[in-house]
């Protein structure tokens, strides 16, 4: 179950899934993650997003260029990154110590990023399936989110079972990214209720918003 909390007196949204551990989405406003951060001797890293299905895992490089994923095995690093309406998905192995933070909108979705991510986790890091808890963060929700027939068969044709995943127009992309990690092994997931668009005080929407460039974060520390 997701809830509110603070974190450097900021409102973040976690979920008791991981309520140990700091794995976080932000709300609106001007997270100041280095200025707070880097002063405490904590790593910030955040990749340059393109919409891509390119995964890394976080090492000595500052710039991780056309990367919507990126996998987190070292303590005193923080890794964000940036949202307004796509799919924010973290995932934390509890036994190996090792996360990853996912950006999946639709293209991404469609790629099945989060699970290549799982999988990445699974065969470079010995990570388990089992052992593996997902947090599917805030997103535009089935209720608002209407695309072409094109991209609802692209992201839908990623999963076995489509049910309750789409309405004539709308596809439920929280939900399909949690069917995909499901499929895949993954049974400990929480999905975020809220979605982006109709909680526009909490979060940026890039619908709502015409386009804003503004973004909330999804952020995972060890």
């Amino acid at each position: 179950m997701f809830y509110f909390d603070e974190f450097n007196g900021y409102k973040i949204l976690k979920s008791d899934y991981l309520k140990d551990i700091n794995a976080f989405f932000t709300t609106k406003g001007q997270f100041p993650f280095n200025e707070n951060l880097n002063k405490i001797g904590v790593r910030t890293v955040t990749p340059n997003q393109t919409h891509s299905d390119n995964i890394q895992i976080v090492d000595e490089r500052d710039e991780y260029p056309a990367t919507d994923s990126l996998i987190i095995t070292k303590s005193h690093t923080l890794v964000y990154l940036r949202f307004a309406d796509c799919t924010p998905i973290i995932l934390y192995d509890k036994m190996k110590k090792i996360g990853a933070v996912t950006h999946a909108g639709w293209r991404g979705t469609a790629a099945g990023i989060c699970v290549k991510t799982a999988n990445k986790m699974q065969e470079e890091l010995n990570c388990l399936p089992e052992n593996i808890i997902a947090l599917i963060g805030p997103a535009i929700g089935l209720c608002c989110y209407e695309v072409s027939s094109d991209v609802k068969e692209a992201c839908l044709k990623t999963v076995s079972d489509r049910s309750g995943l789409y309405l004539e127009k709308n596809i439920d992309l929280k939900s399909i990214n949690a069917r995909q990690l499901e499929e895949a092994g993954i049974k400990k997931i929480d999905i975020c209720p809220y979605c982006t668009s109709c909680n526009n005080d909490l979060f940026y929407s890039y619908r709502k918003e015409n386009g804003t460039q503004e973004r909330h974060y999804a952020a995972l520390m060890l």
